[in-house]
């Protein structure tokens, strides 16, 4: 493994050899800090040395990999280093390169011998097959730019993340940490923006900017634009953010994480004490009702309405529970969301209109889209909030058809395991978790689009980590009943 070479370096016998690589390794070190502090100061210096060893560590267990791309996708999904390669690294890139880099390293040294595929395995890489033909095709009347290579890149990264984690994820207690981890920094999300949604309502909206304008260091927006209302208008209500800067993108966190955390209520052994899970998962529903966010609550309500009914019938107690809470407590909230379900209010308006202009643009280039670059046609352009036009948009129906056949094998796989996955009670609660989640994100993909997006990497990242530890539960599930028949 990774420390072993370096173990052999400062222990060999030849001393020359271990001292030089000292001496080679400190004035590595001196030069770092020394620029990061004539550059920017002791506050970046000191965060970068803090990676630096949290990057020595990923080296030696993948695991803390794993928590380096939660923590970032929850907590700092919009953080880039404050400086350019070329083009500006975020540090998402940099926690995802580590977690492939591991796993790389891994398969070349023969610490994994062997390789799982999954299921699902062939339809992802039609899927991205496809992918990268539309966006090849789509070169014929969009120049390529840095922008838009560096961002199909990181979108083919996030899809392969389901291979990484079907090999790297294989046992239950590896599965349920890095769940714990994702159900922590969703917490630690959710908290932050209650605070300051708060401190913006009740004490001082400057404060607020202020502190968030902070990490325009770390290439965020600055200025008043940071807090976000309903429809841009500060007359109107505020909406939650947290550090996601767009409401609906925290929403999207929170609808997922709520997902994975209320199947842990009826776990025997649930991954977190169930007196500190309960009030965790408060906080976190609380701040996706201080989001607004229609799509993410409406995703939600989708997945625990399927958990409700095809395992845990109590959730329904606690569904009426919550439903009767906001209608007492937030009936404006409640009218708000009829109006979108009945298309009165204007952003559901300018919603219809983009479904309009994306099925024009699909008519007419129905096959394989027009990439994702642009469209070659000066009256139609590519964006609209709804992740399967979207998807249409760029990849045609061609495309489409192909990301449903995923996620229709994703369900059917669901579905043949869940009498298998009731007779692992240790295993069953993450495994709903993780589906009912998927279902949420799918359900909230109809009125949003940041699961496909190039421009929101660390949520198209989010929905297929989640995809991916859900089918390494299933893998796991499997190979553990087999193991019992055998």
């Amino acid at each position: 493994m990774t420390q072993d070479w370096i173990t052999r370096i400062f222990t060999s016998r030849h001393r020359w050899l271990a001292v030089l690589a000292t001496l080679v390794l400190c004035a590595l070190l001196a030069l770092g800090i020394g620029y990061l502090l004539a550059e920017f100061g002791p506050l970046i210096a000191a965060a970068g040395l803090a990676a630096l060893f949290v990057g020595l560590w990923m080296l030696r267990d993948i695991e803390v990999a794993y928590w380096a791309v939660v923590g970032v996708v929850c907590l700092l999904p919009s953080a880039a280093f404050p400086f350019d390669v070329g083009f500006t690294p975020t540090f998402l890139d940099a926690a995802l390169g580590a977690l492939f880099f591991v796993w790389v390293f891994q398969v070349a040294t023969g610490v994994q011998r062997d390789f799982i595929g999954t299921s699902l395995g062939g339809p992802i890489v039609v899927f991205m097959l496809l992918a990268v033909g539309a966006f090849v095709l789509g070169l014929a009347h969009a120049p390529l730019t840095s922008y838009s290579l560096r961002h199909f890149a990181e979108l083919l990264l996030s899809i392969s993340l389901v291979f990484l984690i079907a090999n790297t994820v294989r046992d239950a207690g590896r599965l349920g940490r890095i769940v714990r981890v994702f159900l922590l920094g969703a917490f630690a999300a959710a908290g932050l923006g209650i605070v300051l949604y708060v401190v913006a309502s009740c004490v001082s909206e400057d404060l607020v900017i202020s502190a968030l304008s902070a990490l325009g260091r770390f290439g965020y927006p600055t200025g008043s634009g940071v807090l976000q209302y309903i429809r841009q208008d500060p007359e109107l209500p505020l909406r939650a953010t947290s550090t996601s800067i767009d409401p609906n993108v925290l929403g999207n966190l929170l609808n997922l994480a709520l997902g994975v955390g209320v199947p842990q209520l009826f776990a025997e052994r649930p991954l977190i004490r169930r007196r500190i899970l309960v009030p965790m998962l408060g906080v976190i529903a609380l701040c996706l009702v201080l989001t607004i966010s229609r799509g993410a609550l409406g995703g939600l309500g989708a997945a625990l309405v399927v958990l409700a009914t095809l395992r845990y019938r109590k959730l329904w107690w606690l569904l009426l529970a919550a439903a009767v809470a906001i209608l007492v407590v937030a009936p404006g909230y409640v009218d708000h969301f009829i109006q979108g379900l009945q298309g009165e209010d204007l952003a559901t308006q300018m919603r219809f209109g983009e479904y309009k202009d994306a099925l024009i643009l699909i008519g007419r280039y129905p096959f394989l889209g027009v990439g994702f670059g642009g469209s070659p046609d000066i009256d139609t352009y590519i964006g609209v909030s709804m992740v399967y036009l979207l998807i249409a948009e760029q990849m045609g129906l061609i495309g489409l058809a192909s990301f449903l056949v995923i996620v229709g094998v994703f369900f059917v796989q669901f579905w043949r395991t869940r009498a298998a996955a009731a007779s692992l009670p240790d295993l069953e609660p993450v495994w709903w978790g993780l589906h009912v989640a998927i279902v949420g994100g799918l359900v909230s993909g109809v009125v949003d689009h940041y699961s496909f997006n190039l421009d929101f990497h660390y949520s198209v990242t989010l929905f297929w980590m989640v995809l991916g530890l859900a089918t390494a539960a299933t893998v796991i599930i499997r190979q553990r009943c087999e193991a019992t028949v055998d």
